[in-house]
């Protein structure tokens, strides 16, 4: 392939992240949309309208022999999805998490590195403008640091049936926690030695194996000390919702978000 050539991508899955993602790759010259893949049909915005759904990801990938696979689906299908990509020789974008367990985080790696393909994480707050100045402003301050943030959705209606459905594989501190576990890894230098966890089931909708309000604490071994905390659901408090603090003996770095706004509205937690 030229360099002037787009690189042709499949994408899997229409929610809110795959919608972005197709809309992003639609508008972009250096790539072309090779095929849009979900299970069931959706409403598509109108930059996307003529492509049409595809049903099959495996059946896209050896049809079209895409460049890329960018991966949005719900997160127990991440891996194996990953894997075929990688497989049938894709270079692969998938949303975080990269897998529900590490055996299979460890599975796509491996599947990457033994087909030569590049894999890229959906971890927006390392490109975020707000967050990358938060990180740079903590590092200037200089540990021990204490980390406090959460990231609580008041949900109800198509919210709170999405929220159920992403809770049949991913708890709610895992769903974003690992962008915020990542951002404290940005601000320290220092090595997480410690994490304690816990959650509570508080509706009989969710299923009985998991919970869908949840809360860890990380130590690390400069002595800094990290709190996070989620919530999903119509009980879920509008109180304190959206905490994002960084403390050290030289002072303490936030964001804030405007005043008035619900958690349950998406553009809160990414136009700070």
């Amino acid at each position: 392939m030229s360099a002037e050539q787009p690189l042709r991508v499949v994408v899997a899955g229409l929610g809110n992240m795959g919608r972005s993602h197709a809309l992003a790759y639609h508008t972009n010259p250096s790539f072309e949309i090779a095929a849009l893949v979900n299970r069931s049909e959706v409403p598509l915005p109108d930059g996307l309208a003529g492509y049409g759904i595809r049903r099959s990801f495996e059946d896209v990938l050896r049809d079209e022999k895409p460049d890329v696979a960018a991966i949005a689906t719900y997160s127990d299908s991440h891996a194996d999805y990953a894997v075929r990509a990688f497989e049938a020789g894709c270079h692969v974008f998938v949303e975080k998490p990269l897998a529900t367990t590490v055996a299979d985080a460890r599975r796509v790696v491996d599947a990457a590195k033994a087909n030569g393909r590049k894999l890229v994480i959906g971890y927006i707050l390392r490109h975020h403008p707000s967050w990358m100045r938060l990180i740079a402003e903590a590092r200037k301050l200089g540990g021990p640091y204490v980390f406090r943030m959460n990231l609580n959705q008041q949900s109800s209606g198509h919210s709170w049936e999405t929220h159920k459905q992403l809770m049949r594989t991913t708890s709610p501190i895992v769903d974003c926690g690992v962008h915020y576990l990542d951002v404290m890894l940005q601000i320290t230098d220092a090595s997480p030695v410690e994490v304690r966890g816990m959650g509570v089931r508080l509706s009989d909708e969710v299923a009985p194996s998991m919970y869908n309000y949840g809360q860890l604490q990380v130590l690390f071994e400069d002595g800094s000390v990290g709190w996070y905390e989620a919530g999903w659901g119509p009980m879920v408090s509008e109180t304190a919702f959206f905490v994002k603090d960084v403390m050290s003996p030289k002072g303490s770095v936030s964001i804030v978000m405007k005043e008035g706004v619900k958690s349950d509205d998406i553009d809160t937690h990414t136009k700070t």
